[in-house]
């Protein structure tokens, strides 16, 4: 689905927005009046400080300038070709051979090439295989994830079946020019890059890849797809990562500091049950922590808390008693320590008071 006759296409860097001439008020567009500036693999904008490593997380910097909003004007101007090269002769092992083409090498015994081990095909997942799942709920206004397409989600069914073109490969910036790895067009200004049609044409998708990412490997389950599988599951294992965790105590609380930073609070969840706690936290870049720590002792679930904070996560574990924890998680074998220290507990005789006596 394209968008209306009305609706132009803003020029502007950083903002790529579509726009309507009649509603395009001075502060309609925020893009970046500066150049792009790629330099020791880090992305950002000659105008603002802010610096990236991906070039999807360079593609959403926010504008740091606010005016009206720019019509596009004319299509990206291919690179011109260099006449003075001549065309390869033949290509023999990925190489570009010019004049005559050396003598193939002799043949190996068919028992030598029989026991080499196999290469293993490995099934790659395409952009274009990935799609929306099924009854997905889609905000309005939400863009199309396909890269250089740019268009926006108005809430009706005939924009999931709506035509896309996007480009399926990656941004490749080699000696000046600029282009896409999936496609052979290449330019030298960054503003014709951006203007570069896509080569694939598809559905739009509107949820990130992870949301259809379980759909996938049911489907190489059901399909018995057993290289595709392991594939899938391995991507999945690869967004995990682990954290560094430290606690201590005070009498009536334990607080566990897991330290992870950018992590998106809005996407971390921590789920407080009697004897464990469930930390399910989601980092910008899109990686995971997902961990249950099984409790030495009992808590108060119902009175824990926790912190999202700039460097790390902080639990705060309200103790069911006023026993000292000999140690955060429950010991591998299951058995309870027999002995505990408690803070300032006494009995009748004025020892410390025995387990049975404070639950």
């Amino acid at each position: 689905m394209t968008a209306t006759v009305s609706e132009q296409l803003c020029s502007n860097k950083g903002c790529g927005k579509r726009f309507n001439p009649s509603d395009n008020g001075n502060t309609s567009c925020e893009h970046h009046p500066g150049a792009p500036v790629f330099h020791d693999a880090l992305k950002g904008w000659s105008c603002c400080s802010k610096r990236v490593i991906e070039f999807d997380e360079f593609m959403k910097i926010g504008g740091c300038a606010v005016g009206p909003h720019v019509a596009s004007s004319g299509e990206a101007k291919a690179e011109p070709e260099k006449k003075d090269k001549p065309a390869p002769t033949a290509v023999v092992d990925g190489k570009e051979v010019y004049g005559a083409v050396p003598a193939a090498p002799a043949k190996v015994n068919a028992a030598v090439a029989s026991s080499a081990p196999a290469t293993p095909t490995v099934a790659v997942v395409r952009e274009e295989d990935l799609a929306d799942k099924d009854g997905a709920v889609i905000s309005t206004g939400t863009i199309c994830k396909r890269k250089a397409c740019g268009y926006a989600f108005q809430g009706t069914d005939a924009c999931r079946s709506g035509e896309c073109v996007f480009h399926s490969g990656s941004p490749v910036f080699h000696e000046g020019s600029k282009g896409w790895s999936c496609c052979s067009r290449k330019v030298l200004e960054f503003d014709e890059f951006l203007k570069i049609q896509g080569c694939k044409t598809g559905k739009h998708r509107f949820t990130d890849p992870e949301v259809h990412h379980f759909n996938l490997i049911y489907t190489a389950r059901a399909q018995k797809n057993l290289t595709s599988l392991q594939l899938l599951i391995k991507a999945d294992i690869e967004q995990n990562v682990e954290c560094r965790r430290d606690w201590y105590q005070t009498p009536t609380t334990v607080i566990v500091s897991i330290f992870a930073k950018k992590v998106d609070k809005a996407a971390t969840t921590v789920q407080f049950s009697e004897d464990k706690v469930s930390i399910n936290a989601k980092f910008q870049d899109g990686k995971k922590y997902v961990e249950t720590i099984p409790l030495a002792l009992a808590v108060d679930a119902a009175n824990c808390k926790f912190l999202v904070l700039s460097t790390k996560i902080e639990l705060v574990l309200k103790k069911a008693n006023g026993l000292s924890w000999p140690t955060l998680e429950m010991p591998a074998d299951g058995v309870v320590l027999k002995s505990f220290t408690t803070f300032g507990v006494r009995d009748g005789s004025g020892q410390d008071a025995p387990l049975h006596l404070l639950k």
